[in-house]
């Protein structure tokens, strides 16, 4: 296929933190927020002429000086932000918000605070609670929260519109991002898609880290683009999977996946496009902010809730976006000593194979791990037994 106008520059807009679109809307007098965790609704960080950015550590080499301070047993991405942020990578930033969800990343933002590593003045680090169940009482909660901890912490420190109206100001462009997103990944249904996994993930990661209103030209475009674009004649991949488990920042491990042969049809990992990049639907009868904490809530598939139905829902959902997307197989993948997710991949791996009949690899990984040669040996041999599954349902000998 033709290679994407944008796909150098999304690649290139992925190798710092401070890309150069975020410099632009900083140029412009925008409000820079980082953000590490999904239950911090994306769309409130984007409220007047704030933006958000989900903070990553792209190129991360020793983590030493981290692994000193949070132990070498902690989540790599805690304590990759961690060692760049002490090196002084993250002084764009005006506030980090973060959520007192997973107990590694709570430890690496409290470092933020007390190694003073950003020297902006006015910079501050916020810690939200999140409820483990959803009921009227838990979002009533986790709208309180967001009240106490972002919208009121924007206003008094900058001086933000957190109106109503400037809410769903935030949601509506968060919503047209959402739709073209949405619209790129239906195409990955098709038996010869117009895209590869690889090209999704840049497409969806740098949505994440850049301001939507700056990205959003080049997604529309690229969108444009491949309604037009014609796939090769033959697909050079020999099978299709699905991926599920911990966030997944290094697009390499998606290449790599790729470049053995298993087209990456579906995303559901911690800040891919499901879940993300639903549209929110709101209702003029209630404010936009608990419609909003429902909708996070009701959509997330963390491995922390960990209650029956949404325990069920992870699995359902899993199974769902496998069969939409024709899938062959799952990946089952967590980052190296996530708690929640390396329960839910020691279990879950097993019961998908078992109950709902799926091939399934299941893996744990590095945070940046798009070389390594012992991962590709077992994705290799776990498209070859894809194939082989194939070749015996056709009737035919392997």
């Amino acid at each position: 296929m033709k290679d994407l106008k944008h796909l150098i520059y999304f690649e290139r807009l992925l190798e710092n933190a401070d890309n150069e679109l975020v410099e632009k809307a900083k140029a412009e007098g925008g409000i820079c927020l980082g953000y590490t965790c999904f239950h911090i609704p994306e769309v409130l960080l984007n409220v007047g002429n704030c933006f958000s950015t989900r903070l990553r550590a792209p190129n991360t080499g020793s983590i030493d000086i981290a692994t000193y301070y949070m132990s070498n047993y902690t989540c790599e991405y805690a304590r990759a932000l961690l060692e760049r942020a002490i090196e002084g990578g993250y002084q764009f930033l005006d506030a980090l918000i973060g959520v007192d969800a997973c107990s590694m990343m709570n430890r690496s933002m409290e470092h933020f605070e007390i190694l003073k590593v950003n020297s902006n003045p006015k910079f501050f680090v916020t810690h939200c609670d999140m409820p483990f169940k959803i009921t009227d009482y838990t979002v009533a909660g986790y709208v309180r929260q967001m009240e106490a901890h972002v919208l009121s912490q924007l206003h008094d420190v900058f001086g933000v519109d957190v109106s109503d109206e400037a809410i769903r100001a935030a949601v509506a462009e968060h919503n047209e991002m959402c739709r073209v997103i949405s619209e790129i990944r239906e195409m990955r249904k098709a038996d010869n898609p117009v895209i590869t996994g690889y090209e999704f993930h840049l497409i969806n990661l740098v949505s994440y880290v850049c301001p939507t209103k700056l990205i959003l030209p080049y997604l529309k475009e690229t969108l444009e683009e491949l309604k037009k674009r014609k796939p090769d004649r033959k697909s050079p991949f020999r099978a299709r999977v699905a991926i599920v488990g911990s966030e997944i920042d290094d697009p390499n491990l998606t290449k790599l996946i790729e470049d053995v042969g298993a087209l990456v049809v579906s995303d559901r990992y911690c800040f891919g496009s499901t879940p993300g990049r639903e549209v929110i639907e709101l209702k003029d009868d209630e404010p936009a902010l608990p419609q909003i904490c429902r909708h996070y809530m009701e959509v997330s598939e963390c491995a922390r809730y960990i209650s029956d139905e949404k325990v069920l829902q992870r699995r359902e959902t899993a199974d769902r976006l496998a069969k939409e997307f024709n899938a062959e197989g799952i990946i089952y993948e967590q980052m190296k000593y996530c708690d929640y997710w390396g329960f839910e991949r020691a279990l879950v791996s097993h019961i998908m194979h078992d109950e709902y009949g799926w091939p399934v690899l299941s893996i744990d990984r590095l945070y940046n791990n798009g070389n390594s040669g012992q991962l590709r040996t077992r994705v290799q041999a776990f498209v070859e037994s894809l194939e082989i599954k194939r070749i015996h349902k056709e009737g035919g000998k392997a």
